[in-house]
Parts: C-alpha cells; structure tokens; sequence
C-alpha cells in the first residue's frame, strides 16, 4: 500500500508545473494602456490568465484591474481607434462596387472590433467591423 501511494503521489508531482500568471502591479482604471511598469509576473496557474508580460503591454484595460489580482484576457484589448459620437467613414465593399459613407460611432472599438454605427444619410444603424485607418467596414451579412 505505502509503495502504490508513493509511486502516484512521485506521477502526480511530476506532471503538475507551475506556469506564471500576470498580475496587475497598481490599480489601473478602465481605458488606460498598459505599460510594463503596471504588471507583475507571478508563479501561479491561473486559467483564463495570461502567462507573458509582452502579451498585455500596449492593449488597453476594457475594465478596472485592481493591483494583485490576474488579469484576464477579457480584461483588456487592443486600444480603440474609435470613440463615441465619432464621426467615421462607413464602407460597403461588394466585388467590384464600393459605397462610402458618414456614421456616427455609437461606441468604442478598436481594430478588429465589432461597434454599432449610426448611418448619418438613412438614419439606420448599421454593424462593422473597425479596419486599422479608423474606417468601419460593414457587410450584408446579418449577426
């Protein structure tokens, strides 16, 4: 019995490493970039969790990060190129037709982000993607 107890608790440690686990360093408010300098790595396998520094660096908080506690990969995302009431441009692109444009931003996105437009000419509200020169790109496709 002592040996069957030994050899599973000498297979249990073996196959358990600790992976590290980025944690907020300070409080940080929501809509803030994060630098380096507000993060911290600790030993700790957190799910859900990021393990590098370099993944966090440069995206933006989307929720407050309180100083000890793991931050999350819904936590933050990549800065908004888009701000509320914006005005940008909508583009409609189909083969070879293109049609442009004006909405109002009815929130906040960043690139590759999903935002709810305002459609300035029909006064429809439209759904698009944010492309990286700021312009909202829709599709006849609906979600």
């Amino acid at each position: 019995m002592i040996k069957l107890f030994s050899f599973i608790a000498l297979i249990g440690s073996a196959g358990a490493t600790a992976a590290d686990t980025v944690i907020a360093a300070r409080n940080m408010r929501s809509n803030v970039i994060v630098t380096a300098e507000d993060l911290e790595l600790v030993s700790s396998d957190m799910p859900g969790g990021f393990q590098a520094i370099e993944d966090v660096v440069g995206q933006e908080a989307r929720v407050v990060l309180y100083a000890g506690r793991p931050i999350m990969v819904n936590d933050v995302g990549p800065p908004a190129l888009v701000e509320r009431n914006q005005i940008v441009t909508l583009a409609y692109v189909a083969g070879p037709l293109t049609i442009l444009a004006e909405g109002r931003s009815l929130g906040r996105a960043g690139v590759g982000d999903r935002v709810r437009i305002l459609n300035l000419s029909s006064r429809n509200t439209v759904t698009g993607s944010v492309d990286a020169d700021g312009t909202v790109s829709v599709s006849n496709t609906r979600f």
